[in-house]
């Protein structure tokens, strides 16, 4: 009879083949996924090597494509190719060998299909097990903020499903029906705006689970998106936003200088939080950031800003550049976090004193300022002029987009009309 030894070798030999036991080489490298850092402008794809039975060498396969890089998001590429590999390793520990025609393994596979009597069911997935398996995908390819968001978004449905439909244990359990209830309470306990996020995330999540073969089809892409009305802050009038600046420069100084950056550079609340020292260039007057659509952009520094900073010369250049209390220091918490802490302390100080409603915040002040700056360069150009200066001061990307931030905060007016009423 076979001892513990043969059996592990016959099993072995199976898998890399009996040729390369002695020394043990494998036959084949596994499947890997190539990503280009997350770049969509370069190919991504799924390669191997394979060893020549001519020169025992490990050799380089030709990459598989199949079509992936017609996809314009990361999460689809990444789901897709993770398919790939897992199919590729099995062909490849069933026997697949490139340098040969294989028939006698296709054979293999469409006799096994055709004969067999029993369907061997794979095991099914429960929800959290199927969702964990999306979020640890979403993860190597989405921003911590955009994974936060979802993670949680997540974690409240799989709590929602718990208390409302206990009996549905694996993911192919849910359905249509199920989802809009789910869709439908957050509607009623929330917003559309809201409801539709939830939407949205849940149909990319099931959209992966269908690339994969999890489920059978992404049936939340038929849930219709809801109309909502988008909230945005207003503008603050000349004399309120001066009526804030002067109160501040009494009762908070650090806090205004925090919102001189939004209101001078234009910047979002948190792009000012993810500032460090080193991102400032005092010497050339520019700054860096990450923005809301691109990883790093470069803007000046205005004089009327610069006269209001302290020196830097002796912080730590990876200090963050606010902190709640000092300009430069540590502060180990994440940007969504910094950014609440700093909206907070406004609503305490400034909108609970001027007594302003919800409309109103942090981000006001950008609006306010490009505004005031618009109407500051139509005085003097054409309204196309004054637009294309405005666009490398906001850092809008195309024109279409500034035109139609202008319009949304009423920055674009016309001249009194009255004569025409006559």
């Amino acid at each position: 009879m076979f001892n513990l030894n043969q059996f592990l070798a016959n099993e072995y030999g199976n898998e890399y083949g009996n040729e390369y036991l002695s020394p043990m080489k494998k036959k084949y490298s596994e499947p890997k996924i190539y990503t280009a850092n997350g770049n969509l402008n370069k190919r991504w794809y799924v390669y191997y090597s394979f060893r020549n039975p001519e020169t025992e060498k490990l050799q380089k396969m030709p990459s598989i494509y199949l079509g992936v890089n017609n996809y314009k998001t990361k999460e689809e590429r990444l789901s897709l190719l993770t398919s790939f590999q897992r199919n590729l390793s099995k062909i490849l520990k069933d026997g697949y060998n490139p340098f040969e025609e294989n028939q006698d393994l296709y054979n293999k596979e469409i006799e096994k299909d055709s004969t067999s009597k029993v369907e061997i069911e794979e095991p099914k997935m429960t929800i959290k097990e199927a969702i964990d398996f999306v979020l640890n995908l979403k993860k190597q390819t989405l921003s911590h903020t955009s994974y936060r968001g979802l993670n949680n978004r997540m974690i409240n449905f799989i709590d929602w499903i718990g208390e409302n439909h206990s009996k549905s244990k694996t993911i192919q359990s849910l359905d249509k029906k199920i989802i809009t209830q789910f869709l439908n309470f957050q509607l009623n306990k929330t917003s559309a705006r809201n409801r539709n996020n939830f939407r949205a995330d849940l149909s990319s999540v099931f959209q992966i689970l269908e690339d994969n073969e999890i489920i059978i089809t992404n049936y939340i892409k038929k849930i219709p998106t809801l109309k909502s009305i988008p909230t945005r802050n207003k503008t603050y009038t000349n004399e309120l936003q001066k009526d804030i600046y002067t109160y501040l420069e009494n009762n908070d100084p650090h806090l205004l200088l925090y919102i001189k950056f939004i209101s001078y550079n234009f910047l979002r609340p948190i792009e000012v939080c993810r500032l460090k020292i080193k991102d400032l260039n005092i010497k050339e007057r520019k700054l860096q950031f990450k923005a809301k659509n691109s990883p790093l952009k470069t803007k000046i520094i205005p004089e009327i800003l610069i006269n209001e900073l302290p020196d830097l010369t002796k912080s730590n250049p990876c200090d963050d550049l606010f902190t709640p209390e000092q300009i430069g220091g540590e502060w180990n918490t994440n940007e969504n976090d910094k950014r609440n802490y700093f909206s907070k302390r406004f609503k305490k100080v400034v909108k609970d004193h001027f007594k302003l409603g919800t409309d109103y915040g942090l981000y006001s002040f950008r609006h306010t300022f490009i505004t005031k700056l618009y109407r500051e360069l139509v005085k003097e150009s054409s309204p196309f002029e004054a637009k294309s200066k405005l666009m490398l001061i906001t850092g809008h990307s195309t024109m279409d987009a500034l035109e139609k931030y202008l319009r949304d905060i009423d920055a674009e007016l016309p001249e009194d009309y009255s004569k025409m009423l006559n």
